[in-house]
């Protein structure tokens, strides 16, 4: 009820909501009482069948796509509008493709620069669209959706892990600049429970699973509880990072 409470009114923004970590965590924000703003890039259908599905009211869709930072901006502007407030904002959208590390010749420049620009780029102008909105209501919080490939050096492709690094140091300075009024803080899933990289069934989940001290596959739900935490309970915290993984980085 705390947390129900503590949200209620509240307005949080969700890039990537169409699908995986971020449905999941805009159906946690808005069963806590915040009004959602689902992010899309493509999915606009899937954006506006999860706001009609959203418990409580006044949730939309809004596009907002990494690679475009006039569509950014207005996407804040539309916020704005629309609701005079941005209390959470969620960065979740993403991409990879996988390369092995070892083929360095197969990650070429193209494809770098769209790993970096999603995971990296696209973020950050992200928050600078909306830390103006943010600012106002005096108690704001950003959560990053990073990855332990940050730190461990392991992941889809070298292009992913160096882009997640970037995220995590961006957060860093980020927190620095922001606060008060603005919190920043990551949040560092493993292997979960989504179709973000193609062809990793849950035959293979299982498989990454068994090794880990946890044992157990990390769900969508798991990392939306971990955003949520940084949103409502973590009023302490900035710059930090919440590692959702069931232990993998131990090993």
């Amino acid at each position: 009820m705390a947390e129900h409470s503590e949200l209620e009114g509240k307005v949080a923004v969700v890039t990537g909501a169409s699908s995986g970590i971020g449905a999941a965590t805009a159906r946690l924000l808005a069963a806590q009482g915040a009004t959602v703003a689902v992010g899309y890039h493509n999915g606009l259908d899937r954006a506006r069948a999860l706001a009609a599905e959203l418990p409580g009211q006044g949730h939309w869709p809004v596009q907002i796509t990494l690679e475009d930072a006039g569509g950014i901006r207005r996407a804040a502007t539309e916020v704005r509008a629309r609701s005079g407030r941005c209390d959470v904002l969620v960065n979740s959208a993403g991409f990879t493709k996988a390369v092995p590390h070892g083929d360095l010749e197969a990650l070429d420049d193209d494809l770098f620069d769209r790993v970096l620009i999603a995971n990296a780029r696209g973020p950050f102008t992200v928050i600078r669209a909306f830390a103006p909105l943010m600012r106002e209501t005096g108690d704001a919080v950003v959560v990053n959706v990073s990855s332990i490939s940050g730190f461990t050096g392991s992941g889809s492709s070298i292009a992913y892990c160096a882009a997640k690094g970037a995220l995590d140091t961006l957060s860093l300075a980020l927190a620095r600049v922001l606060g008060p009024e603005i919190r920043v803080l990551c949040v560092s899933p493993g292997a979960v429970a989504t179709d973000f990289l193609p062809g990793r069934g849950r035959e293979q989940l299982e498989k990454l699973a068994a090794a880990t001290p946890l044992k157990r596959v990390v769900e969508p739900e798991d990392v939306a509880r971990a955003v949520l935490a940084c949103a409502t309970l973590l009023k302490a915290s900035t710059g930090g990072r919440v590692i959702v993984d069931g232990g993998r980085f131990l090993s």
